[in-house]
């Protein structure tokens, strides 16, 4: 395609990751015009075409299976439905309101859609984001960076690894070097117990014999051509290890990839720098719309896709009335240890995808109590079944909303236990 052609699609998806494809998926099955996915990878399927484990597809598929596997189901269904994936599909910018900047290798083109749904997922910072202080040289990953290297590119990446985390996807590390034939020297927290499911953690100690070091950090990266070791710093001693290694996976601490929000000016979170939606998904900007782990950095796939059969109602809401803002907002905020909340604002007339609340927590609580307070005043408390921690997300019935006051002002939701 020659350089500023044009091409139309009523619905533009940005982004083939679980959350893109699913309402790709649902949309084509209900729409008589093509829903077009774009996506910058030369392969769709996002994220869990790395991960080659089982842990995907419980929560939107009804069953369990492993990464790969979950992204072809995922891109079958979506081309089953009608939805045209377009990969290796790059949108550079904006071209007003809602238009779309597109390079691919037929060219540039603009794109003007009707609905715009950014689909575009987060990522984990690298270890120069962490400020990890030391030489710089081969054998340092993220977890995505590693998964490509093992699974996709099938290349070697070394015989001992320090993980920096205890998170979820840290345990992922640990299998994708298990599976690369590199063995898990330890896991390294600062925090005084692992961010993890407490299942996760008990295999990964049993079975897979990894040690956890909690309440300690990685200071110092040593090395040459190759990493050769890190220094472990206890966090309340100052005390200071060696740990032998060739290779270090720095996983979690997550940050949306908002590159083409910022871009188009959209509301930003200041905490979780993810695009502002209200509970219908909607951004600032009228006929644009953002999903999945862009905006709730970050849930699982399963869950992350399951944001896009939600948006589903709304998108053709706006598409039958052209508008995609309500009558009314309430603003959300969050007291520490929380660190952020999605969706950050409540249409009065509409509940958030799956009737939850999203937040990111800084402290462990065993068995949290939430509060939402209004004006100065307590509205609700709810104790929920399962504890809070850092490095995963923790989520709150939005039925704890029930009693606020339409014209009460900005409602602030805490924690407590």
């Amino acid at each position: 395609m020659s350089a500023g052609a044009r091409s139309s699609a009523r619905v533009v998806v940005v982004g083939a990751g679980p959350s893109g494809l699913r309402v790709a998926t649902d949309l084509a099955s209900l729409l008589d015009d093509p829903v077009l996915v774009l996506e910058r990878e030369a392969v769709a399927g996002g994220v869990p075409r790395h991960c080659d484990h089982l842990g995907y597809g419980m929560r939107d598929l009804g069953r369990l299976t492993t990464g790969p596997r979950y992204a072809r189901i995922m891109v079958a269904r979506a081309e089953a439905a009608g939805a045209r994936i377009r990969t290796s599909t790059m949108v550079t910018g904006w071209a007003g309101e809602r238009g779309l900047e597109v390079t691919s290798p037929a060219g540039r083109e603009v794109i003007r859609p009707d609905v715009i749904i950014l689909a575009t997922g987060a990522r984990e910072r690298p270890r120069a984001a962490r400020l990890i202080p030391g030489v710089r040289c081969q054998g340092i990953y993220t977890t995505g960076e590693l998964q490509n290297e093992v699974h996709i590119k099938h290349r070697p990446v070394g015989t001992r690894a320090v993980v920096v985390g205890a998170e979820p996807v840290s345990w992922s590390a640990v299998l994708t070097l298990r599976h690369a034939g590199c063995r898990t020297a330890a896991l390294v927290t600062a925090y005084e117990r692992p961010e993890s499911y407490a299942v996760l953690n008990a295999i990964g100690r049993g079975l897979a014999g990894v040690p956890v070091a909690t309440g300690s950090r990685v200071v110092r990266i040593l090395g040459g051509q190759r990493v050769s070791g890190v220094e472990i710093e206890r966090v309340a001693t100052g005390q200071r290890t060696v740990v032998a290694c060739d290779t270090v996976v720095t996983t979690g601490d997550w940050i949306p990839n908002n590159e083409l929000a910022r871009a188009a000016g959209l509301l930003l979170d200041p905490v979780s720098r993810a695009p502002v939606v209200d509970s219908a998904l909607r951004t600032d900007r009228d006929g644009v719309f953002a999903i999945g782990n862009l905006v709730h950095p970050v849930e699982s796939a399963d869950a992350a896709a399951l944001d896009g059969s939600a948006v589903v109602a709304h998108v053709l809401d706006y598409l039958g009335r052209g508008s995609t803002h309500g009558s009314g907002y309430l603003e959300l905020a969050v007291a520490a240890p929380l660190r952020w909340v999605s969706p950050a604002r409540i249409d009065v007339g509409i509940g958030p995808p799956r009737d939850r609340l999203l937040m990111w927590t800084d402290r462990f609580h065993a068995a949290p109590v939430v509060t939402a307070s209004q004006g100065g005043r307590v509205l609700a408390r709810r104790r929920v079944p399962w504890p809070a921690a850092p490095g995963r997300m923790f989520r709150a019935p939005s039925s704890i909303l029930d009693g606020i006051e339409p014209s009460g002002g900005v409602v602030t939701l805490a924690i407590e236990g």
